[in-house]
């Protein structure tokens, strides 16, 4: 399995999480989960990016680039420009 290129800042109820990471497993794309609600400071990293908002899924890239509830299509468009 190669390094993540990706974070996905999520919580464990989220459906909209569930979903996308169903979808990047199956598209063989590898990230890390950082639980919001469990991990000391996620939760700023989160509201940095989404005008103070706790939204997820919420997406980080290696390059530092975040996405808001994106679709696989968008992720996998995000992770070929860092190519």
């Amino acid at each position: 399995m190669t390094t993540p290129t990706l974070t996905m800042y999520s919580t464990q109820w989220c459906g909209y999480c569930h979903r996308l990471k169903s979808q990047l497993d199956r598209e063989g794309i590898a990230y890390e989960v950082v639980d919001i609600e469990r991990v000391p400071d996620a939760a700023f990293v989160v509201e940095q990016v989404n005008g103070g908002n706790q939204t997820v899924p919420t997406l980080v890239y290696s390059d530092g680039s975040a996405q808001t509830n994106p679709s696989v299509a968008e992720v996998k468009a995000k992770l070929a420009s860092l190519n």
